[in-house]
């Protein structure tokens, strides 16, 4: 069924008739297409269904062009990223294309799903901003964290869920509570990556979060169980480059209070309810998908 979702993207892009902007989409990395998965194993494999599918995935490519552009990243799933390649101004104008091809293309497909979608894209965008802005400074405050990550990341996988559901006619409110489980734990998941993975696996230097000024949920944790002089210490690598030895320093620190298995742990609470949740509706196979977003290295 991705096969459908892939060929119905490349026939998007052919529409729009524009031969730089196919050999530019030709050049982004293939990604596991979670949100596709997701939307086809709650509503099948419809003509709306996979046209859903390819807009969604079409969207996010966009975020992450942009994503790239922001953080000034030079590798995307290690391989060089279009920003490195062709400049931020191509990176951002493939972006926005994509963008409204799959705006343009919503509205073919059912004003319910238009409207989900169109509003997750919103949250998107409000939570790169936010992220932004945090990174300005040492976040401690959990709660501020959690809502940036539900608009960033969890905003539109909620979403796909929810409009799959419409597509299918099954509970809407359940579904998104199910994608937006996942979408949290799915950050999470990749925060803490971003300590545990080395360069070559991750695609990017690892500790590359902090050294961009993000406060991740491993680091607040960190922050709260350190003594007051470790604290400072923490404080004042934030937001810069690292040397080996601070590097070492930061990772010898989560492992000696648990860090990273206190915030797995909470990743996995939400997926298991996303998972409990599902198989009280008749949905056990919607499982595999929730393991998915959190059993991965990378």
């Amino acid at each position: 069924m991705l096969s459908a979702v892939e060929r119905k993207i490349e026939q998007f892009v052919a529409d729009l008739d524009d031969k730089e902007v196919t050999k530019l989409y030709a050049k982004l990395p293939y990604g596991k297409r979670l949100r596709a998965k997701l939307i086809l194993k709650i509503a099948g494999n419809s003509l709306p269904v996979v046209k859903t599918a390819a807009v969604v995935e079409m969207i996010h490519a966009a975020s992450l062009l942009h994503d790239d552009v922001i953080d000034d990243a030079g590798t995307r799933r290690s391989k060089p990223s279009l920003n490195a390649l062709y400049g931020n101004k191509t990176a951002i104008m493939l972006g926005d294309i994509l963008y409204s091809k799959g705006f343009f293309e919503l509205n073919n497909i059912s004003a319910d799903v238009s409207r989900i979608v169109s509003n997750a894209v919103t949250q998107l965008s409000l939570g790169e901003l936010k992220d932004v802005s945090l990174s300005k400074s040492f976040n401690l405050d959990k709660n501020i964290y959690l809502e940036m990550i539900y608009q960033k990341t969890a905003s539109l996988i909620e979403a796909s869920a929810g409009a799959a559901a419409i597509l299918a006619g099954k509970p809407k409110d359940v579904y998104m509570t199910y994608g937006r489980n996942l979408g949290l734990a799915f950050q999470m998941i990749d925060d803490l990556l971003d300590i545990t993975s080395d360069a070559e696996t991750l695609g990017k230097p690892a500790l590359h979060d902090f050294v961009e000024g993000k406060t991740t949920l491993p680091y607040i944790y960190l922050y709260e169980v350190l003594n007051e002089d470790e604290k400072k210490i923490l404080a004042s690598l934030h937001a810069k480059v690292l040397n080996e030895d601070e590097q070492k320093w930061i990772v010898l620190k989560m492992k000696e209070h648990q860090i990273i298995q206190r915030s797995y742990f909470e990743a996995k609470e939400l997926i298991d309810e996303a998972i409990d949740l599902m198989e009280t509706h008749g949905e056990a196979a919607l499982s595999d998908i929730a393991k998915e977003m959190i059993e991965r290295d990378f």
